[in-house]
C-alpha cells in the first residue's frame, strides 16, 4: 500500500522507489502525435535517471533525435500510486549504462546483443510533474464515498495529489 505521508512529503523519493517496482511504464514525447508506448525502465537512483532500450529504428527513438522533452506515465505495481513526469530524453549509447542494465529480457531484443548497431539506450532526466497516492483501504474509500453521498459540501478524501521537482 503506498504511504500518503510519503507523497506528500518526499515525492521524488517516493517516484523512484514505485518506478523500481514495476516492469514498464508509458514514455513519449512531449506534444507528439504519437502516443506513449509501454517501455521497460531501468532506474539509477544514485543519478536520477532513468534508462530505456530501444532500436534506432523506433518511430520513438527517431523522434527523440539528439534530445527531446520527455513525459513518462507510471501506475504502481499496487494500482494505488500514480504519477506523470516530464524530463529531458536523450539517446546514448554509453557502455557503461549498457553492461549496467543489460539483462536476458534486453538481450530477447537484440540479435547482435550489447554490440547490435541498431541498439540505443534512451536516457530520460525527469524534472517535474505530478504524482498521486489513493487508498488501498477499501473501508476507508467507502467511508468517503458514503460520507460524500450524504453531504454536498463533501468530496471523498481518497488520496494526495503532489507535484513534484527533482
Amino acid at each position: 500500500m503506498v504511504d500518503l505521508d510519503r507523497t506528500r512529503t518526499a515525492p521524488a523519493e517516493q517516484f523512484f522507489d514505485e518506478l523500481g517496482r514495476i516492469h514498464a511504464a508509458m514514455l513519449g514525447i512531449v506534444g507528439s502525435a504519437d502516443v506513449l508506448q509501454p517501455m521497460a525502465p531501468m532506474v539509477d537512483r544514485d543519478t536520477r535517471r532513468i534508462y530505456f532500450f530501444t532500436k534506432s529504428d523506433t518511430d520513438l527513438a527517431r523522434e527523440v533525435g539528439a534530445g527531446a522533452e520527455g513525459q513518462l506515465a507510471v501506475v504502481g505495481k499496487d494500482h494505488d500510486y500514480h504519477a506523470c513526469v516530464r524530463g529531458r530524453l536523450t539517446p546514448t549509447r554509453s557502455r557503461e549504462v549498457i553492461d549496467r542494465f543489460w539483462n536476458p529480457v534486453v538481450s530477447a531484443w537484440f540479435e547482435e546483443g550489447k554490440d547490435d548497431p541498431r541498439l540505443v539506450v534512451l536516457e530520460f532526466a525527469p524534472h517535474a510533474g505530478e504524482v498521486w497516492g489513493s487508498t488501498g483501504s477499501t473501508l476507508k474509500f467507502g467511508w468517503e464515498i458514503a460520507r460524500a453521498n450524504v453531504s454536498a459540501q463533501h468530496e471523498p478524501e481518497v488520496g494526495v495529489r503532489q507535484q513534484v521537482r527533482f
